[in-house]
């Protein structure tokens, strides 16, 4: 399905995704500690996409998305997105680690507790996804899982 009209492009890029976020005058952005126990902040990736991925281990729709975002943030790295996954739950970071290892994740991980509102906006449940554009503005949320495909797709249509 092609959105040709300007209000089908705005709902939802043809049902992709299930929020559109209004484009913020300014930039967002947060710091958080990391696994790996840098702390990252998003801005530090202005240039680039940035799919900021709220998630738990205890989630099985989290769980199932997590291929198809290791994939697309593999396949954009080094170019022009990233993925930066959250894990909102409170876990021993050993555990949380060994998930993350077993999963083959090389995306960074970052941590926060579980909140209902986060610096990017409402997680009203996990899996909840930003999408932030090159200039750090938000431009799309997704309550629920995310493909790889809904991601290329987007971003496809938002850069052309």
């Amino acid at each position: 399905m092609h959105c040709n009209n300007p209000l089908s492009r705005i709902l939802l890029i043809c049902g992709l995704w299930l929020f559109i976020q209004p484009v913020v005058a300014e930039p967002v952005d947060f710091e958080l500690p990391g696994l790996d126990g840098k702390n990252y902040r998003l801005s530090d990736y202005r240039g680039k996409w940035v799919l900021v991925n709220y998630w738990a281990t205890w989630c099985p729709p989290c769980r199932e998305e997590l291929p198809e975002l290791e994939v697309f943030h593999n396949n954009h790295k080094d170019k022009d997105a990233v993925v930066l996954g959250v894990a909102m739950e409170r876990i021993d970071p050993h555990r949380l680690k060994t998930f993350v290892d077993e999963q083959f994740l090389s995306y960074p991980i970052l941590l926060t507790k579980p909140a209902a509102r986060t610096e990017l906006g409402r997680v009203p449940g996990l899996p909840t996804s930003f999408l932030v554009n090159p200039e750090g503005e938000l431009v799309a949320r997704q309550v629920g899982p995310v493909t790889l495909e809904d991601l290329e797709t987007f971003i496809n249509e938002e850069t052309n």
